[in-house]
């Protein structure tokens, strides 16, 4: 049975996390009985955490810190690997992810008290390293923007990857923490087929409005690059100069990209979206991902798993380093200060000097 996509939503099934004990599968019991569903609606419930500052030890991710406002996101990526965390949650990794969504409204709070801690040693914290900071929800609950006020009091360093253009609306915070070295956003791009991004990313911010917004923080100080990211095989993998071709016409100097990735429940959602949206090319993409990954359609191996291997893997990353050698993408690296970091009084205590 062909799936009907749901309007304005990226995910075209909404199956089980691989915690449940029980699978549902649509049948139509030949009865013609079925009703038009209402629309989707975003639901949004507030989550009180214990605390927000994640550690990472994987030498593949250029941080060590990360911290995530929301659970789930709307701009319902159909690629996105946050997906199946939504199964510690006992909802979807399809639609729920991107309709049932979750705020840390505390998160501000936790995070000056996790910094005014004793043993805390400064280094930068990377914003939507799992779902989008500036995400649309983000306009009403405004808890990004609180953690930058906390961030730019401190002087401390923050990274920011984004798929939105509400990133400008905190220009002020930014260019603050810029002139001390102290912020660095990317823009993730997946392509510049505005079709083809209705349908991948459907409430992201348009792949030009994206680039504006580039312009805008690098015109203003604040150093912004792109993250081409995901690449998916046959589908936007030819893009590739082109988007870091366009981002330096934007202003960017710095530039990544990672392989399109399918953990857990992923691959049933990929692959679904691909056959109803590209059913002539779903076995190419498939294939040529299953050559990048050791014949597997995931790798979560530290080393490939943004990467891949192989040989038509290696020639994505040589076409990378090639392009941005041309356009002088990456000359530098970049590395932010933490010699500014002012803990915050704990308690709320006002300091003596």
């Amino acid at each position: 049975m062909k799936t009907t996509p749901t309007k304005g939503r990226g995910a075209t099934l909404q199956v089980e996390g691989r915690f449940e004990q029980v699978a549902r599968e649509h049948f139509d019991d030949g009865w013609n009985t079925e009703e038009d569903l209402p629309p989707l609606k975003t639901t949004v419930t507030a989550e009180h955490a214990k605390s927000v500052i994640q550690r990472h030890d994987s030498p593949d991710l250029p941080f060590e810190l990360s911290l995530n406002a929301y659970r789930g996101c709307e701009h319902g990526c159909i690629y996105c690997y946050a997906r199946p965390s939504h199964g510690y949650l006992n909802l979807s990794p399809g639609l729920d992810f991107e309709t049932k969504l979750f705020a840390k409204p505390d998160a501000a709070k936790l995070l000056r008290d996790e910094l005014a801690k004793p043993a805390y040693r400064c280094s930068p914290i990377s914003l939507g390293s799992n779902t989008d900071p500036y995400q649309p929800i983000e306009r009403d609950w405004k808890i990004t923007r609180q953690i930058l006020e906390v961030l730019a009091e401190c002087k401390h360093p923050l990274s920011i990857i984004t798929k939105s253009a509400l990133v400008e609306r905190d220009l002020d915070l930014l260019t603050q923490l810029a002139r001390d070295n102290l912020a660095l956003v990317m823009i993730s791009i997946t392509t510049l087929d505005a079709s083809l991004a209705r349908k991948l990313e459907p409430r992201a911010a348009s792949p030009q409005r994206r680039l504006q917004a580039m312009r805008r923080l690098n015109d203003a100080g604040v150093p912004c690059g792109v993250m081409v990211a995901p690449v998916i095989p046959f589908l936007t993998d030819a893009e590739l100069e082109t988007v870091l071709t366009a981002a330096r016409d934007h202003g960017a100097n710095t530039a990544g990209y990672t392989l399109l990735r399918l953990p857990y429940e992923l691959k049933e959602l990929f692959k679904d979206w691909l056959t109803t949206h590209y059913p002539l090319k779903a076995e190419h993409v498939m294939s040529r991902l299953r050559d990048m990954r050791g014949g597997r359609e995931n790798d979560s191996a530290f080393g490939s798993r943004f990467r891949g291997e192989g040989e038509f893997a290696a020639l994505l990353a040589q076409r990378f380093r090639m392009a941005c050698a041309k356009l002088g993408l990456n000359r530098s690296a970049v590395t932010l200060n933490t010699e500014s970091f002012r803990p915050p009084a704990r308690g709320g205590q006002m300091g003596l000097f």
